[in-house]
């Protein structure tokens, strides 16, 4: 006969705990997250913008333009200023 295994009071917290620990968790700046979404999640982006000339991260145009959009009508490399995003909120987090 089998035994079943019983579930006491803690378990569930313990088991919550592993889930939580066991995902790193990973926040990223995507191409696709509009210009007012990463600078207003993440203000320590606005130097990074600031340094390509998006000046105007507030506007009704940073409300609907994707940070790619944004990088393209800057003349920006999308992927070398996703990089930099993405730098900027890794450090801040230390």
């Amino acid at each position: 006969m089998m035994k079943k295994k019983i579930k006491r009071k803690g378990d569930e917290r313990k088991d919550q705990k592993k889930a939580k620990s066991s995902k790193p968790l990973t926040t990223k700046i995507t191409k696709d997250m509009t210009i007012a979404e990463a600078a207003g999640k993440y203000p320590e982006t606005h130097k990074v913008f600031f340094s390509i000339g998006m000046h105007c991260l507030g506007c009704p145009m940073a409300m609907q333009e994707t940070i790619e959009q944004g990088a393209l009508a800057h003349g920006a490399n999308v992927e070398e200023l996703l990089k930099k995003l993405n730098n900027s909120i890794k450090s801040k987090k230390k």
